[in-house]
């Protein structure tokens, strides 16, 4: 190799880091626009659903409302500042607010599912990276279905963070607020839309604001959406879709970039240094220290959701393995909860400093249990990797599914929940703990067939005898793909009429993702011993 074509090289090489760094910068901006779009679509709404203490009695109740109103403002650092500010002034009680500090938990991982949506056109890559992303739902729904019952039983967050916080004695008063990320950005987001959060804490604490905008009004530096004239339905609309194809071409554009730079021996390296592990008896090192590095990471970002959302496409293009994305994403839960712990520290009314910081701790202490139980022991740190693996496998399959599981898990299963824990315990406990209970007889059903079918009778050791619509997505892929053939249709026409195959151009793309032609599909993550023909 000559020297020119080396500095070309080089010079090659710095421009891609350049423009890699920039579709980054704009990415994470992205996502700070998306969380503007949908606190002003349902700020007011995510505000008042706090008020409600007669349903906030009910901890299921409490859970929901947290995810919901955290997947609203797409954000949980907002949401339990918020309820870090409503227990500062005497509105909730800690022991109200805990649930919803664990639904809010829940709610933030919405963010990087959305995200891994970009990688749809490759179907490994999508596999990858949905399954990346879900591991974090996977986690926190496991952490909530153990943890909410305990603490309903024990309150033992709520006894270990106030015996914290009266060990510490710290001072009370206003400390600075953690910015390192946001000044970065805020330069360029501020010149776009500014919100302002404390009109959804009025609303929270029960203060009518009238018809007041969350825009905020311009004084010496002005922006974007101010004064426009729309509501701010309006303005989230267009902010949302905007954002959302802002976050989309950043996402392709780093995506390609990444492939173009870590190819061949570079990748190998890449990957051998962030997935490897160490020899016997220090094989367990490497995940506690990337628990650290996650933690340390989102402290810095001061955000769960771009953290995890950044790392999405590492996920999906192979640098790195679920098995290495699950303990940075722990250590991002723990991160995350810097924030309500800072907005504690700001509270400057003496006689509920003890109670903003209390609550503070148990979202941390919350985290920390969590992790505790689905970390340490690989039996147990396996759940959730395998359960996000057969959710990439599934959505890679029937790529419609990423969609339903979004609409579903964040949405319509929180509202049907919410809406029997309003009807009263005696409604949740008839219609909820019988569905519990048939969803983990199914569970250990399937875990029987894999390991020992021995053991269960003949008829239980495959699901062949139950209706196909029960223990199989084909139906509901006919329904869909029959709904999408028009579209498919008018959008391939100019495809369809270039091709000189008797097959229409979208038949064979389609055909060359069939699972059982594509051999990506086979090679993926068959080798844990998912099927995605089970329940």
């Amino acid at each position: 190799m000559t020297t020119k074509e080396r500095i070309l090289r080089v010079a090659l090489l710095i421009l891609k880091i350049a423009f890699l760094l920039g579709f980054l910068y704009l990415f994470i901006c992205s996502l700070s626009f998306l969380s503007s779009a949908f606190r002003l679509l349902g700020g007011k709404e995510a505000g008042k659903v706090f008020q409600d203490n007669e349903v906030i009695k009910n901890p299921v109740a409490g859970v929901v409302i947290g995810l919901l109103a955290t997947v609203l403002v797409q954000s949980s650092s907002t949401s339990t500042s918020i309820v870090v500010a409503m227990v500062a002034t005497g509105i909730l009680k800690v022991e109200r607010a805990i649930p919803i500090v664990m639904g809010a938990n829940i709610g933030t991982s919405v963010t990087n599912t959305i995200v891994s949506a970009g990688h749809a056109g490759d179907r490994d890559q999508f596999r990858r990276a949905f399954a990346g992303a879900t591991v974090h739902d996977v986690f926190n729904w496991l952490s909530v279905i153990i943890l909410l019952p305990l603490e309903s039983a024990s309150q033992y967050l709520f006894h270990l963070s106030e015996a914290i916080v009266d060990s510490l004695g710290l001072e009370k008063g206003n400390r600075e607020k953690l910015e390192l990320l946001s000044k970065i950005t805020k330069p360029f987001t501020d010149k776009i839309i500014k919100i302002d959060k404390k009109l959804i804490e009025e609303i929270a604490k029960g203060n009518d604001i009238g018809n007041k905008s969350l825009i905020k009004s311009c004084s010496s530096d002005c922006f974007l959406f101010h004064d426009t004239g729309m509501s701010d339905s309006e303005v989230g609309t267009i902010l949302l879709f905007l954002s959302l194809f802002i976050l989309c071409v950043c996402l392709a554009a780093i995506v390609k970039l990444l492939h173009s730079m870590l190819k061949g021996s570079i990748a190998k390296t890449i990957k051998k240094v962030i997935n490897s592990d160490l020899p016997y008896p220090f094989a367990w090192v490497p995940g506690y220290i990337a628990i650290l590095v996650g933690a340390g990471l989102t402290i810095l970002v001061q955000s769960s959701s771009i953290f995890t959302s950044a790392l999405t496409p590492l996920v999906g293009i192979g640098v790195v393995t679920i098995e290495r994305t699950y303990p940075l994403t722990l250590g991002a839960n723990i991160g995350t909860t810097v924030t309500s712990v800072l907005a504690a520290l700001a509270v400057n009314k003496a006689d509920k400093f003890r109670e903003a910081l209390q609550i503070a701790f148990c979202h941390l202490f919350f985290n920390i249990s969590g992790i505790v139980i689905w970390y340490p022991i690989p039996f147990m740190r396996n759940i959730p990797i395998k359960g996000a693996k057969f959710l990439g496998n599934t959505t890679a399959k029937y790529r419609w599914f990423a969609f339903m599981y979004l609409i579903l898990v964040f949405f319509l299963f929180p509202l049907l929940v919410f809406g029997l824990s309003v009807a009263g315990w005696e409604v949740l406990l008839g219609i909820g703990l019988p569905v519990l209970l048939v969803v983990i007889a199914i569970i250990v059903i399937n875990i029987l067939q894999n390991k020992k079918p021995d053991i269960l009778p003949e008829k239980l050791q495959t699901w062949e005898w139950a209706p196909i619509w029960c223990r199989s997505l084909e139906p509901y892929d006919k329904v869909v793909t029959k709904v999408m053939d028009p579209i498919r249709e008018r959008l391939c026409c100019k495809c369809a009429k270039k091709s000189e195959n008797t097959t229409s151009a979208w038949d064979n793309r389609h055909t060359s993702m069939d699972p059982v032609i594509s051999p990506g599909y086979d090679t993926g993550f068959k080798n844990q011993g998912y099927d995605n023909t089970r329940f």
